[in-house]
């Protein structure tokens, strides 16, 4: 069988990336996969990508790069007109152009592929609208159906009946889906990230360090996580704080920790490439996200014996952390209950050992090899439909 992943982007750092390439990697080993990339901008991936998996690009903006006769000047028109394609509420509109539109069309039209996966709502739209009768369209979500804008929720509504199945990353976006969708049209299946199969970094819960990592924006509520930080500190001020990450917030919720204080005790660090390495190097993880997708996260210091604490927020998080058995869960955006859990895990050493044993007995369940099982039960199921 021939499966073929369609990313916006495959060269960039990005969550959806980095689940979709660990994914690809594991079922090339039982399938012929290949991704295929709106755009391309850099030599090679960020992520290691196996051997067996064939990577293609629609349009392609490295310095140099040519686009064949007798196309290139209509590229350089197109590209500088906006997309009539994707819906404008898309949230990444701004990396769509005409030019994208016209790849993308001749691309799904054409798929030469038995399975097509792609991987956000506008090229889920897009292969329901063009792809052709005969090929498995698969479309992933990783936002929650609430993070929709309404116009492009109304185009979800529209299309995505047309694709074969739909998968979310938590049962509770499931049932949205479902609720939102006329029965049984896509069926709608829940199926998370996976970890990659080796060996992962141990936490030795020696160090006395908490840390965070993830894009430096609202949404993952890190301007919580400093206020309760603050708490923490004033009962174990040689404990730190590392929040590893970029974005636009980068630089307020670095005021926030001087003001508070903090600028020993808070430490914000670069993104890394190393997420495992730097979550066993801590004795805890902090999540304190106002809501979470899936919480891909979690599930690497699981793999790495780190317990997690975090806020019991809408969606992922409930799901994958079971409370007292490989992590602690408080009230959402609640900080004294934030800091109350983490002063809790400092203080108790015998706790947070048992929690982060519990935490790697946990990440059994998320080895990319189960969760390849789950997708390869849902191909068959759907090509035997």
């Amino acid at each position: 069988m021939k499966i073929t992943f369609m990313l916006l982007d495959a060269f960039t750092i990005d969550g959806t990336v980095r689940s979709t390439i660990t994914l690809a990697n594991e079922l090339s080993r039982r399938h012929q996969v290949e991704i295929v990339s709106v755009l391309r901008d850099k030599d090679a991936p960020v992520f290691p990508l196996a051997d067996r998996v064939a990577l293609s690009a629609l349009t392609d903006t490295r310095p140099g790069a040519k686009v064949r006769w007798p196309h290139a000047g209509r590229a350089r028109r197109l590209m500088d007109e906006p997309s009539r394609l994707v819906h404008p509420e898309e949230r990444c509109y701004e990396y769509f152009s005409a030019w994208t539109d016209a790849r993308l069309t001749e691309a799904l039209r054409r798929p030469r592929t038995d399975v097509l996966v792609t991987t956000r709502a506008g090229l889920n739209i897009a292969a329901a609208r063009f792809a052709p009768s005969g090929t498995v369209t698969i479309g992933q979500e990783h936002l929650q159906l609430g993070m929709h804008e309404p116009g492009i929720l109304a185009e979800i509504t529209e299309w995505y009946p047309r694709l074969s199945a739909l998968t979310t990353l938590t049962v509770a976006d499931r049932e949205d889906y479902e609720r939102l969708l006329p029965r049984g049209t896509p069926p709608v299946h829940t199926i998370g990230n996976g970890l990659p199969e080796r060996l992962y970094p141990r936490s030795r819960q020696e160090n006395r360090i908490v840390a965070a990592a993830g894009r430096m924006v609202w949404l993952k509520g890190y301007d919580l996580l400093i206020d309760a930080w603050a708490k923490v500190v004033d009962k174990h001020p040689d404990w730190r704080l590392r929040i590893y990450g970029e974005g636009p917030r980068r630089e307020e919720f670095r005021r926030r920790a001087t003001r508070l204080g903090l600028y020993n005790h808070v430490l914000l660090m670069d993104a890394t490439g190393d997420v495992e390495g730097e979550l066993a190097k801590a004795s805890i993880l902090a999540l304190p996200s106002r809501a979470e997708a899936f919480g891909m996260t979690i599930v690497e210091a699981f793999a790495c014996g780190v317990p997690v604490v975090g806020f019991d927020c809408p969606r992922g998080p409930r799901e994958i952390i079971t409370a007292g058995r490989d992590g602690l869960l408080v009230p959402p955006q609640d900080t004294d209950a934030l800091a109350g859990a983490l002063t809790r895990l400092i203080d108790d050493g015998e706790l947070r050992r048992m929690l982060a044993a519990g935490a790697l007995a946990s990440s059994e369940r998320h080895r990319v090899g189960n969760v390849a099982d789950r997708w390869d039960r849902m191909l068959a199921g759907l090509r035997a439909g």
